[in-house]
């Protein structure tokens, strides 16, 4: 049998390539290997992600005894105080958060440092400074820190 190199023209070339492919079983050695990453157009496209889903909050409506009790234990102790700080901490709605920090406000356990349309600031009242307010004009001097020790030198000079 002739090989495939030894044909001179053409003709005989494509004729025994032919007869090759369709007479003679492969071999295991011939296949080529597949690139890894090639950049044609038979290849899958990327899928777009979906992105991070977030929980659905199940926040409360409605103020029911436990609820009411923690807001009354608990957002005297707050310092800082506003609508998304009790919905935050109590699971509680946004719009009964807003009634929340007026209640507290009437009845006088927190106190306004900011009011604005868009968020409402507050900090917890403290007694001290509900009771007794300083008047103005009026000069209030500060005691010395600690007793200062005398030195042997000024001791002798008292004497």
């Amino acid at each position: 049998m002739v090989r495939i190199d030894q044909l001179k023209t053409m003709g005989e070339r494509l004729v025994a390539r032919a007869w090759e492919l369709t007479f003679c079983p492969p071999k295991a050695a011939a296949k080529p290997a597949k690139p890894t990453s090639s950049g044609g157009g038979k290849n899958k496209k990327k899928k777009w992600s979906k992105g991070k889903v977030k929980d659905k909050a199940n926040n409360a409506v409605v103020f029911d005894k436990p609820t009411y009790d923690r807001l009354m234990k608990d957002v005297p102790t707050f310092k800082l105080v506003t609508p998304s700080v009790l919905v935050d901490r109590l699971r509680i709605n946004g719009s009964l958060a807003r009634i929340a920090i007026r209640d507290l406000e009437s009845k006088g356990i927190i106190k306004a440092i900011s009011k604005h349309k868009s968020q409402l600031i507050y900090t917890r009242a403290t007694r001290a400074e509900d009771e007794v307010e300083k008047p103005e004009g009026v000069v209030v001097e500060k005691a010395p820190k600690g007793k200062k020790t005398k030195g042997k030198k000024e001791e002798e000079e008292d004497e």
